[in-house]
């Protein structure tokens, strides 16, 4: 229990950071969908989009590689190789970015815009050169650093977002007339720009140890356990990122009614937003699970301690599943202040699904982790791209940004699956399938159930449904035998 509580306490700092952060950060979405139209935020929408992707280019699996080498081998160069990898990938692709400004913002339908491609360019470079830092603060188990770091960060872009807006939303206060309209929601990226600018200097010390490595004998072990994980990050972006890059495409025109497909993009964005529960407890999680899970790799009993690890995030992603779906109409009216947006959220359930699904395969990644088949890693997510791209491709015409969400939740319950045989294989773990697979599948029901067909409305929906919350919690402390005075003393 010691080491699952040390765990839990990480998670817990990781987690507050993230929750809090993104909490913060989404303060946005209502300030942003109250004043820009739908087409507008599409646009915001559709480049970070294209961002995801480039994303994984730019870190090219080297955060995993470095905690697997640095721990196995316990050789602190493999800092200043990887991050000597990471500099001279950022100065390519940022350069060839540049150079072929004109032809993206041709064939994105942005013509004109070459400083967008020149902004995001920066942004990634600084993204992909502070990353291993990061993971160094990880692996040296400076959660409370970093934790602070990522808060400033967002902190700051929500402040720069509030003074380049300002005049937008409140014309009659604004203090200095800086907007100018022909930048529009390029001032976003702006924010986001100046914001990551801060990371090199908050993680100055950092840095400044780097030393240039270039160590041949090393780098073939590099590359032979990064690769996979290249073609395992494309997969998962293609399969969270793919339906916003592509449905302004396979959207038939006059789908929606009254909407542009540019529009319709901007609605299911906005909803997107709010899977993002979900998405904050994979991301706390995996920051401190993965220095866990190859800390403790060589310990005889990490089957079961991997097994109970699995069974408390799968408990606690279905409440928080359930949370969000019986308040969905309450979060709708609060984060999404135009009606048009409101349109959406009937995606929410099935994303919030897909994340927890998401959720699980991240937590069964140990096995090929631990026993350096991150080839397997490759081969399912690319099963899921698979399954993601021709559903998206098929069912978007006929079933418009639901038919990307169905297809989302089944994209990762595949390799959820296709994981958890494969892992059976080759490093066995004990999991709780059966009680775990009811969590999901009960609540997932419940949840939608009283979404959909629940007659009450207002401050008596909220009542009822939150009380019905506090209830299913205790139930599942008393099953899962969690004495909480216990855990509040330690």
């Amino acid at each position: 229990m010691g080491q699952i509580r040390k765990l839990a306490g990480q998670t817990a700092i990781y987690g507050v950071s993230s929750i809090l952060g993104r909490a913060l950060n989404y303060l946005l979405v209502p300030y942003y969908t109250s004043f820009f139209t739908a087409g507008e935020y599409g646009v915001v929408t559709d480049l970070y989009a294209y961002v995801a992707f480039l994303n994984v280019i730019y870190t090219f699996g080297l955060e995993t590689t470095y905690f697997r080498f640095s721990t196995k081998e316990k050789d602190q160069s493999y800092f200043n190789q990887v991050q000597s990898i990471i500099l001279l990938i950022a100065l390519v692709v940022s350069g060839v970015l540049i150079i072929s400004a004109t032809p993206i913002v041709d064939f994105l339908g942005y013509s004109g815009q070459e400083r967008f491609v020149y902004w995001f360019a920066a942004i990634m470079a600084i993204d992909s050169i502070v990353a291993i830092p990061f993971a160094k603060l990880r692996l040296e188990g400076k959660a409370k650093r970093f934790a602070f770091i990522r808060l400033f960060n967002i902190g700051l872009n929500i402040g720069l977002n509030l003074f380049f807006f300002w005049e937008v939303k409140w014309p009659d206060y604004a203090p200095f007339k800086l907007y100018d309209p022909s930048v529009g929601v390029g001032y976003v990226f702006i924010s986001n720009l100046i914001a990551n600018g801060f990371y090199l200097l908050l993680l100055g010390d950092v840095l400044f140890k780097y030393r240039f490595e270039w160590l041949s004998q090393n780098l073939k072990k590099i590359f032979k356990y990064a690769l996979p994980l290249v073609f395992t990050g494309l997969a998962a972006v293609t399969n969270e990122m793919l339906s916003r890059a592509i449905l302004k495409f396979r959207l038939p025109d006059g789908f929606y009614q009254g909407l542009s497909n540019l529009d319709a993009l901007g609605v299911f964005g906005a909803c997107y937003k709010l899977s993002i529960f979900m998405v904050l407890s994979i991301q706390a999680f995996r920051y401190a699970a993965e220095p866990f899970f190859f800390s403790k790799a060589e310990d005889k009993n990490s089957p079961q301690l991997f097994s109970r690890v699995m069974h408390g995030y799968v408990v606690f992603a279905a409440i928080l599943l359930f949370a969000v779906v019986i308040n969905l109409d309450i979060l709708g009216l609060l984060f999404l202040r135009q009606e048009v947006y409101r349109e959406g959220l009937d995606v929410v359930p099935y994303l919030l699904l897909g994340g927890l699904f998401l959720g699980v395969f991240y937590n069964l990644s140990v096995w090929y982790k631990l026993t350096d088949n991150t080839k397997w890693a490759a081969y399912i997510s690319i099963t899921g791209a698979i399954i993601t791209f021709f559903g998206n491709w098929f069912l978007i015409p006929v079933y418009g940004y639901m038919g990307s969400a169905y297809v989302t939740a089944f994209s990762y319950l595949v390799m959820m699956v296709f994981s958890f045989f494969m892992g059976q294989k080759y490093f066995p773990i004990p999991y709780q399938i059966v009680k775990g697979s009811l969590y999901i599948v009960v609540l997932f029901i419940l949840s939608v159930g009283i979404y959909k067909y629940s007659p009450l409305e207002g401050v008596l929906s909220l009542l009822v449904n939150n009380s019905i919350l506090m209830v299913l919690v205790l139930a599942t402390l008393k099953i899962e035998n969690v004495n909480i005075s216990q855990i509040l003393k330690r």
